[in-house]
């Protein structure tokens, strides 16, 4: 079943976990990358959900301007242990030194979420936070995971949705780990479709 709307969905982002998600659930949507320095801008004095929040919001409102018309999805999200925000690593040795931080320990995952209409620019965002746990993996158990690349690209080094035996949800949204919080998607977009 596909979702239609008056308002066409633009996704604003290149990540193809969000695109899953979205296509999953059902929705007709367009992908519309933010331009990169809209992705972009760490303020060392931001907490987790304020990063998310404003990030989101950036790259939703670089699509908006693009658009003439539909509702743009914008989403950031972050991983933080012990205070440490945990975005996407550089390279393998930035994931190694992510990964040791994480394991044997809870950690969050934060996803900020816009949603902003066009033409009349109604936006808001809404911050998700999901509790995980990481198993104390072994060194050879990191190693061989790094050996993947399956932390390439992903906020804290892993991707839930790889099927991990070594990470737990404790509470919160699955969908939010994974890159785009679908339940509370489906609780804002109603809001955005009332024209």
């Amino acid at each position: 079943m596909v979702i239609m709307s008056a308002s066409p969905l633009i996704l604003a982002s290149s990540s193809p976990r969000r695109r899953q998600l979205l296509a999953e659930a059902g929705h007709d949507f367009t992908v519309v990358p933010p331009h990169e320095s809209a992705e972009c801008g760490v303020c060392s004095r931001e907490t987790p959900p304020e990063l998310v929040a404003r990030l989101a919001f950036q790259k939703a409102g670089d699509v908006a301007r693009r658009t003439e018309r539909g509702i743009v999805i914008g989403c950031d999200t972050v991983a933080e242990c012990c205070g440490q925000i945990l975005g996407k690593p550089k390279n393998r040795e930035h994931a190694r030194q992510m990964l040791e931080l994480l394991r044997g320990r809870d950690h969050h995952v934060y996803s900020g979420l816009c949603l902003w209409r066009r033409p009349d620019d109604t936006h808001a965002v809404e911050v998700e936070v999901t509790r995980l746990v990481m198993d104390p993996i072994t060194d050879e158990q990191l190693a061989a995971y790094l050996a993947t690349g399956d932390w390439e690209g992903k906020a804290g080094a892993f991707g839930y949705q790889d099927g991990l035996d070594w990470v737990h949800i404790i509470e919160g949204s699955e969908s939010n780990v994974v890159g785009l919080p679908m339940e509370m998607l489906a609780q804002m977009l109603p809001a955005f479709r009332e024209e």
